[in-house]
């Protein structure tokens, strides 16, 4: 990817910025060739990766070199993009949202500071991957569990900071970080909650602060670089019992909807509840061509085909109990009543208990795994996908109201219709995956359409997304309109005050700092 410069830089500036983050990093360091270029790039972008290109990246191995490099941008008028792995497929991947922006790339930064099996907790530096922790609580025996994400390939914190979900009862992660430490965008160190105390012992057990809590104000935030930050973590369960129902029609998430929210809200369930439809399970079967090899989406009576064919339901819901068996064989008494007032078939049961080997590929079990990449062959050709990803209450009246409207449009643009929702107690995540071939420029224009009249038409019946992709932040944050769209009025006040030079992330979450505020209509997809 060729060089495209930060807005108001000159190159003679652009240089002996890259000269003093060499004097930082190193000079291997500090990436900035076209080849590098493309390693930072857009994998998925919907079209050309221009509108989100870094002129380059630098790759710091400490906190000081994190501080060393932001004070520079600020001298050099450079601005930055952290990522912590920049895996996030689907949603811009390691790619800045304003053109010419440094990846400041926190991979490097791999410790596990601290892993404390008592009190089940973790103090993680952002390039630390699932994979990285699972295998290092596998290597030292301990009593632990994660939550992971589907695709589980990128970074513990940064999937947190992007309010990530995953499928146990730690599921909401950005609930489960506790104490962060944060470089400023002028450089200054800042500890948040009992750590703003040096040497404080509960820094990382104890979620409050004395005076604001802050530490959910650097999630999906451009006010600060995190370094290290803490994650609580599941203890290991001494029984497990996975309960899977087939349902089998489209209409059934209504009732499923009703059924499970309040055993979630009550506390009898205790994890995310994850239920995705059918195409699913058939992206991971074959490529698109094997079951329609017809450009159009495909059509209801082939699906009740493949549904027979299969012997799937049109949605599929694998509950899972953890803790004591008397106490796990209760609950799932409980739970099977409540499913068979709507459900005859009863659910397949698969258990588990201390010292078995796990289910490589379960997320329910906090086992990473990166196998849900497998949609991107659904396609063929360049696959990718992105996911339209509103919040809706966990009620059937909203559940069914927002499933038929996504329906319709996505079925107005002849796009095949992959849905979930994940039950995480009084709210469920609606994910609509958006599969697309990066080769076809009619594709790829249909999906622009799409996403755009997704995001209208959702936000026009009262919900939003709660993440987005690269090119609809400014889109999405424009949704978030009440009282004259004071919260963007807000953030862009606080951005201002702490980063006056706007170095840190513009535009991220469509907040866009005063030195940079008239890119916010470049990149919009």
């Amino acid at each position: 990817m060729q060089l495209k410069l930060p807005p108001r830089t000159s190159p003679k500036q652009f240089d002996a910025a890259l000269a003093a983050f060499a004097r930082v990093v190193g000079k291997d360091w500090v990436l900035a060739s076209d080849a590098d270029r493309d390693a930072y790039s857009d994998i998925y972008a919907p079209g050309s990766a221009e509108p989100w290109a870094s002129s380059a990246a630098v790759a710091p191995a400490s906190v000081d070199e994190v501080r060393a490099i932001v004070r520079l941008a600020n001298e050099h008028k450079v601005p930055l993009w952290p990522v912590s792995r920049g895996k996030n497929l689907g949603y811009g991947t390691a790619a800045p949202r304003m053109a010419g922006s440094v990846v400041l790339d926190l991979g490097r930064m791999n410790k596990i500071i601290e892993l404390d099996a008592r009190l089940a907790y973790a103090v993680l530096e952002p390039g630390v991957s699932f994979f990285d922790l699972y295998e290092e609580i596998q290597r030292q025996k301990l009593p632990l569990w994660l939550s992971v994400p589907g695709n589980a390939w990128g970074s513990v914190l940064g999937n947190a900071f992007e309010h990530g979900i995953g499928y146990t009862p730690y599921g909401l992660h950005a609930r489960n970080l506790c104490g962060f430490e944060v470089v400023m965008p002028d450089g200054d160190l800042v500890r948040t909650g009992m750590g703003a105390m040096a040497g404080n012992h509960a820094w990382h057990l104890h979620p409050l602060s004395y005076g604001p809590t802050l530490d959910l104000a650097f999630t999906q935030s451009s006010l600060g670089v995190v370094t290290r930050a803490g994650l609580w973590l599941q203890p290991a369960p001494p029984s497990s019992l996975e309960l899977v129902f087939d349902i089998p029609n489209e209409d059934d998430i209504g009732w499923v909807i009703d059924t499970i929210a309040p055993l979630k809200i009550s506390g009898l369930v205790d994890q995310n509840v994850f239920i995705p439809s059918w195409l699913g399970k058939m992206v991971l079967k074959g490529q698109r061509a094997d079951f329609w090899d017809k450009p159009s989406a495909i059509p209801e009576w082939r699906v009740a085909e493949l549904l027979k064919q299969y012997k799937l339901g049109y949605w599929q819901v694998a509950l899972r109990l953890y803790g004591d068996e008397t106490v796990v064989k209760a609950k799932a008494d409980i739970v099977k009543a409540a499913m068979a007032r709507h459900l005859a078939a009863p659910p397949t049961e698969h258990w588990w208990h201390e010292g078995e080997p796990m289910n490589a590929i379960d997320t329910t079990m906090g086992v990473p795994s990166a196998v849900p990449l497998q949609m991107s062959d659904w396609v063929g050709g360049r696959g990718a996908h992105m996911g339209f990803s509103p919040v809706v209450p966990a009620t059937s009246e909203h559940v069914l109201g927002q499933l038929k409207r996504s329906r319709k449009i996505i079925a107005d643009h002849d796009v095949d219709f992959y849905a979930s929702f994940t039950i995480g107690g009084r709210f469920a995540t609606n994910i609509n995956m958006l599969m697309y071939d990066r080769d076809q420029p009619a594709q790829i224009d249909n999906i622009k359409k799409l996403f755009n009249a997704l995001i209208a038409g959702t936000a026009q019946a009262g919900y939003g997304e709660y993440r987005t992709h690269l090119g609809w932040m400014d889109t999405v944050m424009d949704t978030y309109d009440f009282n004259g769209h004071a919260l963007r009025r807000l953030n862009e006040k606080i951005k201002d005050a702490l980063d006056p030079n706007g170095v840190i992330a513009p535009g991220k979450q469509g907040v866009w700092p005063s030195a940079y505020r008239a890119q916010a209509k470049e990149g919009r997809a």
